[in-house]
Formats: structure tokens, C-alpha cells, sequence
């Protein structure tokens, strides 16, 4: 029974193993087929979510201090 148990655990380490060679196998071929974007590209996006980032935060920002303003006016 202790011989069955120990043979199950080991083959479970040992697919485990094998699944995890398989995997990174696949992931090593598809890393070759990635296209990477142009440097100017990523600096140029980069920007784009700074400044989207960066407007939001203001216009929530605002929204909070117009909002706040209006439930000053409401009676206790």
C-alpha cells in the first residue's frame, strides 16, 4: 500500500515536471513569433495613458470639490 502511494507520487511529480518542460517549450516558440512594437511607438503610447491618467484624476478631482461644494449648501 505505502510502495502504491509513493509510485503515485512520483509519477504525479514526475507529469508535473514534464508539463512544466512542456510549457515553457510552447512559451519559448511563441515568444519568437511576438512582434514587438518600435521604441518612438511605446514612448508615444506611454504618454498617451500618462496624460488619459493624469486628465481623469483632474476631472474626478473637480467633480469631488463642484459635489462637495453643492452638499455644503444642503441644510443639516
Amino acid at each position: 500500500m505505502a510502495n502504491s502511494v509513493q509510485n503515485k507520487q512520483n509519477d504525479n511529480q514526475t507529469s508535473f515536471k514534464d508539463g512544466m518542460i512542456t510549457y515553457f517549450k510552447g512559451v519559448k516558440a511563441e515568444w519568437g513569433k511576438v512582434s514587438w512594437p518600435q521604441k518612438n511607438q511605446i514612448i508615444f503610447e506611454t504618454g498617451v495613458v500618462i496624460f488619459v491618467v493624469v486628465a481623469f484624476t483632474i476631472i474626478v478631482y473637480l467633480m469631488d470639490i463642484i459635489f462637495k461644494g453643492i452638499l455644503g449648501l444642503l441644510p443639516h
